[in-house]
């Protein structure tokens, strides 16, 4: 039995609308969602499915946001894609997963589809049509149109799904809610690179000034390539933000494109100071230093630090490949600059997505940190999950690690990403590596699939053979 269920004393006591902690409403039998994206779309659809009475609450047909057009449901705002469908890609293995759980919005996606070669395109006026109609035609979702500008309006169980674009008075109320470090609203990503695709024989392991923990690999330039790859960066196609993702640039996370404008120098005394840094049998320090930082446990992919950029993808992959050792990098993440909200939630929230301030109080969506209309999605589905176990008493059970959904998860739980916690979307460098050294890539990718799919199948099999507790008891 969870320790957090509220316990009913009696069906008398049970009907009478309970008080937590903070004084607000916990009903067991109804569940209120805020946010009708992707998230909050499959999440209600999900839920209501399950039994429980849904409260769908959106904004748009009262305030619109800046890049919506409609007060649809799931409205598709930027690309219509929903990602690879190619066999053997990380994205597909998603979209799979997904299926096995009976994912509204893939279904829906799928009504929808336009021809889009190994890319799940859809009709965005049509996908979203059908994924409204699904909801307004469910007896027990009930959506109401209104802003929620404070989580004290809403009663627990609830589940925040209000993406980037959310409400600044909500986003107020999230941030006293979690403190200070609970929003970044910095904008920057940068490029995440598969290991197996840096040149060993050039990029060297070494922590500055050899302090004994040489996680990063070190990518030297003479004088002659920085300032060639300097040139570059200024003559490369850029990506302009929309008008309502115009922001100053804080200084933590400013792109590179920016800080050439100030100098050509500026990198050599920024990301790329070479102070302290000397490739093995090297004389002296190189001119200039690109840094890569491990992004995962396994060590699979590395992000270039201080890389945030605004570069198009092609150019991005033209540019970047001029750094040695990076010749033949292989991308599992280009890098952007976009208006982004979300939550620090390897620290702040419980590996179930609820919130470690408020355990009836969970979160999917973009605002947890993943990147992608399916990633979205996914967050979406398994929190209706979560939270249906726990109210029914059972333990947590996530999906496996070696499952897309549980590496996908992991990343954004995973506490020891919380220094340097940036969104991220499914990709081969989250799962986990394979015991055995496979040099075929191919290969690897498809044993690391089936490795996946039969984790998965094994967990869903399991929970589907659980049996649930009749009574559920409350404090």
């Amino acid at each position: 039995m969870s320790q957090d269920l509220p316990e009913i004393q009696s069906p008398e006591q049970a009907q009478t609308p309970q008080k937590t902690a903070l004084e607000r409403p916990f009903n067991p039998k109804s569940i209120t969602v805020v946010g009708a994206g992707l998230a909050g779309s499959e999440c209600a659809l999900q839920l209501a499915d399950l039994g429980y009475d849904v409260t769908l609450i959106e904004m748009r047909a009262v305030k619109q946001t800046p890049a919506h057009k409609t007060h649809d449901c799931a409205e598709l705002v930027c690309s219509n894609s929903f990602g690879s469908i190619s066999d053997g890609s990380a994205p597909h293995q998603l979209k799979w997963e997904a299926e096995q759980l009976g994912s509204k919005i893939l279904a829906s996606a799928k009504v929808a589809a336009v021809p889009a070669g190994q890319a799940l395109g859809v009709d965005r006026e049509l996908f979203a049509q059908v994924v409204t109609e699904k909801v307004h035609a469910h007896p027990r979702i009930r959506l109401e149109n209104r802003v929620v500008t404070s989580l004290d309006e809403i009663p627990r169980p609830a589940v925040i799904a209000t993406g980037p674009l959310t409400d600044e008075a909500l986003a107020e109320s999230l941030k006293a809610h979690f403190g200070d470090e609970f929003c970044y609203f910095f904008d920057a990503i940068a490029p995440i690179i598969d290991t197996d695709s840096i040149n060993t024989e050039i990029a060297w392991k070494q922590d500055r000034y050899d302090k004994g923990t040489p996680d990063y690999f070190n990518c030297g330039l003479n004088k002659d390539q920085y300032f060639k790859l300097i040139e570059e960066i200024k003559n490369a196609r850029k990506i302009e933000p929309k008008h309502f993702e115009t922001t100053k640039f804080f200084e933590g996370c400013m792109p590179i494109e920016v800080m050439v404008e100030r100098g050509p120098h500026t990198l050599r005394f920024g990301p790329m100071k070479p102070v302290g840094l000397k490739a093995p049998n090297a004389e002296r320090e190189p001119y200039a230093v690109v840094q890569l930082r491990q992004d995962n446990k396994e060590g699979t992919a590395y992000n270039m630090v201080g890389f945030q950029t605004r570069m198009s993808y092609g150019e991005q992959v033209r540019v970047f490949r001029m750094i040695p050792g990076l010749e033949n990098a292989e991308f599992l993440k280009l890098g952007s600059i976009h208006r982004n909200l979300y939550i620090n939630s390897p620290k702040r929230l419980n590996r179930d997505l609820s919130s470690q301030n408020d355990p009836w109080l969970f979160f999917a969506g973009q605002i947890t940190g993943v990147e992608g209309y399916f990633e979205s999605t996914c967050m979406g589905l398994l929190v209706a999950g979560f939270l249906h176990r726990k109210l029914q008493g059972h333990e947590f059970s996530p999906p496996p690690r070696a499952s897309a959904m549980g590496s996908l998860l992991e990343s954004i739980t995973d506490p020891t990403r919380a220094k340097h916690f940036q969104p991220t979307n499914i990709n081969f460098g989250l799962l986990p590596p394979l015991e055995e050294q496979v040099r075929d890539k191919s290969v690897k990718k498809q044993k690391q699939i089936d490795l996946a799919r039969t984790a998965f199948l094994n967990w869903k099999s399991a929970q589907a053979g659980e049996s649930l507790p009749v009574h559920v008891t409350v404090v």
